[in-house]
């Protein structure tokens, strides 16, 4: 037998007195399972509520005119607007991917920096432009622009990927231009288009700030009316629980349209190189006219009118002394944020990376459940179980942060997972057959090896935290102000120049997401 043969059987023999490599340490195991099982919380309260309350009352509270109101209200919203941002994503990825659209490299980034300005901070520069906008044609406008990138991103890269063999396979069969878009392209950005419509629907049916300014009605809207008229009333349950059921048959819908279809490239050899279409002038000029609008629309406004309301300001503006102070709550909690949610995903991305059993599948999907839920609904169950069981936890700060981690896991979970797959389990088991726990194993190596991959997603759940407001209306600690609810109180009493500083501050903190997205979208596709 080699030296290398006996070297292995000494390794395996020293982990199988260590304990095996291939079973996970069972405090790592516990505190899986205990954050999966916390994360189902605003699922239980739904439902616990519904049974709480009674079926004569949820009768009575769910089917009656206000809620088919809302309910036709967020239909049309989600209906009318996923459609559009679809069309205008494939359209502007086709131009700035598949054509010699003069600085299309520059077109593609300002086609994400829509994503750097908070959809509230969208609908505040709109509205002190146009003050008559509201309704549905206003809130399908401003959704538009603000989250069209979220189907931008993900067909651009697809597009950036895709084999050009496969064009000139359905070219050289006779098929036309339109025909080869058709039956080729679009089929291979069925999943792009599918997982950024869902994260539209997700943020269309969370989104409060938006559509209040509009005053267009939505279940959001109006289970925050409800909660500050009646404080946590049957009402605004019901409500929740309507919309936490719109947002699981979001989830459904997706994924059984999803299908089991194969995308990937099979052959031999590799892809060869994308061939830039070339364009006339009038067509070039034609082009020119999506990328340039939007840009306008999406950053021109807001930036052209938060300049207008801090050049009225002055600088008595950012004399304000809660300005200062609400930038430090906001970072205090982005930071506090950033790290426990971090922390506590490591367990759960590690055993879904070495441990992928369907057990494990089963407690990391109750993270991804949890987090499609909007932030009220969260923030109501909170409230309710807080006031009902651990009253001393009501309105303090250990409930926000739980709050945060509870609607954010996914976006630390996702990065961590990625940076784990990629560090070599023989570390962990040559660490373990020394004597090292699993938890010291894991800290020693995989996490020293994933450290980038947890910075993603730490800054991930630091810009969401920056730009969360109706969970941090409702239970952050009485005179809590962040740069979010301070801009909300401002803007809510028509004092836009005040406002203007805050949310020129958002938008700053926003800015490293867009770049962190835009980066890894190139770096995953090769440039």
């Amino acid at each position: 037998m080699s030296n290398m043969s006996l070297e292995g059987v000494r390794a395996r023999w020293r982990i199988r007195r260590n304990g095996s490599s291939r079973r996970a340490g069972t405090g790592i195991v516990l505190a899986a399972v205990l954050l999966s099982l916390l994360s189902l919380l605003p699922l239980g309260f739904v439902v616990g509520i519904t049974f709480d309350t009674g079926w004569q009352t949820v009768k009575a509270l769910v089917f009656r005119p206000r809620v088919g109101e809302l309910l036709t209200n967020t239909v049309l919203l989600v209906v009318i607007t996923l459609p559009l941002c679809a069309v205008t994503g494939i359209g502007l990825a086709w131009l700035t991917e598949r054509t010699r659209l003069p600085g299309r490299r520059i077109w593609s980034l300002l086609a994400t920096a829509p994503l750097a300005v908070p959809a509230f901070v969208q609908s505040y520069a709109w509205i002190s432009l146009v003050p008559s906008m509201h309704g549905l044609g206003a809130g399908v406008f401003i959704s538009l622009i603000a989250y069209f990138p979220f189907i931008y991103l993900p067909a651009a890269a697809v597009l950036r990927r895709l084999d050009p063999g496969l064009e000139d396979a359905a070219a050289s069969s006779g098929s036309p231009p339109v025909a080869v878009f058709f039956r080729v392209f679009l089929p291979q950005l069925k999943l792009a288009v599918w997982g950024g419509s869902l994260l539209i629907a997700l943020h269309l049916l969370a989104e409060y700030g938006l559509y209040a300014m509009i005053r267009f009605d939505t279940f959001t809207t109006a289970i925050f009316d409800q909660f500050q008229s009646t404080f946590n009333g049957p009402a605004a349950n019901m409500l929740a629980g309507v919309l936490a059921l719109c947002c699981l048959a979001v989830l459904l819908v997706e994924t059984a349209s999803r299908g089991k279809a194969r995308y990937a490239r099979v052959g031999s050899g590799s892809a060869r190189r994308q061939t830039l279409r070339p364009m006339s002038a009038g067509m070039t000029a034609l082009s020119l006219c999506l990328p340039a609008l939007l840009t306008g629309l999406s950053l021109g406004v807001p930036f052209v009118t938060l300049a207008r309301w801090l050049y009225l300001g002055g600088t008595d503006v950012w004399l304000n002394p809660q300005l200062w102070p609400a930038l430090k709550q906001t970072l205090l909690y982005a930071l506090a944020g950033a790290a426990i949610t971090t922390v506590c995903a490591v367990p759960m991305a590690w055993i879904s990376v070495r441990y992928p059993g369907r057990l494990y599948r089963f407690l990391e999907s109750c993270n991804y459940i949890t987090s499609s839920l909007p932030g009220i609904v969260v923030a109501l169950a909170l409230v309710t179980i807080t006031i009902r069981i651990a009253r001393p936890l009501y309105q303090t700060e250990i409930t926000i942060l739980f709050a945060y981690l509870l609607m954010f896991m996914p976006r630390a979970l996702i990065n961590l997972r990625a940076g784990i797959a990629q560090a070599p389990v023989e570390l962990e088991n040559a660490a373990r057959s020394l004597g090292r726990s699993p938890f010291q194993a894991l800290w020693s190596t995989t996490m020293r090896l994933a450290a980038p991959g947890a910075a993603a997603g730490a800054a991930l759940v630091f810009l969401a935290v920056t730009n969360e407001l109706t969970a941090t209306l409702l239970l952050a600690p009485n005179g809590t102000r962040t740069l979010a609810t301070a801009f909300w109180a401002l803007t809510s009493e028509i004092d836009y120049v005040a406002a203007s500083p805050y949310a020129l501050l958002i938008v700053l903190l926003s800015l490293p997401l867009t770049w962190i997205l835009y980066s890894q979208s190139q770096r995953k596709a090769g440039l």
